[in-house]
């Protein structure tokens, strides 16, 4: 028998064997690796979708709170930079860049370099605290609207309204919103309810 034909050299039935949990074990391995991957893309993706979808509402349409949010990550961008980071068509982006900085909701100055041609627009967005202050007035008259309908369908208009919304930021670690709702009909009570503990205590006459 020469070396070549040794049962040494050729593996067992059990040898397989062995090696069989150990791929299996990798297999698993790897593909719970990429269900996690997948589940992580799937959150940040459901994440974003969610900051545009309420952006959306104050901005009036997804494509402009897409290219806001792109500028609070990625400031001083270009318009061709805003297109390629979103995939938004590069006139879209040009077009909404136009009415947000009329609105004075970006910002944009010249972008400086040595080389020659011309010199693009970078843009940068306005924090979220000036945002939001920049739509406290219209909410705010809307509430009062919703909280005043009872007059309003009586015919009998109120004037102004019990609902105030004020942004507070002096805080640099955190920005609130405070509502503040006062109910007339709960103060009418309140008042009464104070009358009449008067009158059940009467104070003495002794004169």
């Amino acid at each position: 028998m020469t070396s070549a034909d040794s049962p040494d050299d050729d593996p067992t039935d059990d040898e397989l064997t062995d090696d069989e949990p150990i791929e299996d074990a990798k297999s698993e391995l790897k593909e719970a690796k990429a269900r996690l991957e997948a589940e992580a893309d799937k959150a940040v993706t459901e994440f974003d979708q969610g900051v545009v979808d309420l952006l959306a509402w104050i901005l009036d349409t997804e494509t402009r709170a897409r290219i806001y949010v792109y500028l609070r990550q990625h400031p001083k961008s270009t318009s061709d930079e805003i297109a390629d980071g979103t995939g938004l068509y590069p006139s879209t982006v040009r077009e909404a860049l136009a009415e947000l900085h009329e609105e004075a909701t970006v910002e944009r100055d010249k972008r400086e370099h040595s080389g020659a041609g011309n010199n693009p627009y970078e843009y940068e967005a306005i924090a979220p605290s000036a945002l939001v202050q920049g739509v406290v007035g219209q909410v705010q008259r809307e509430l009062n609207t919703v909280f005043n309908l009872d007059s309003l369908l009586g015919g009998d208009r109120a004037d102004g309204g019990p609902v105030t919304i004020s942004v507070d930021d002096t805080d640099e670690t955190s920005e609130a919103v405070e509502i503040d709702i006062e109910d007339a009909e709960s103060s009418e009570t309140d008042s009464s309810d104070s009358e009449d503990t008067t009158d059940e205590n009467p104070t003495d006459d002794t004169s």
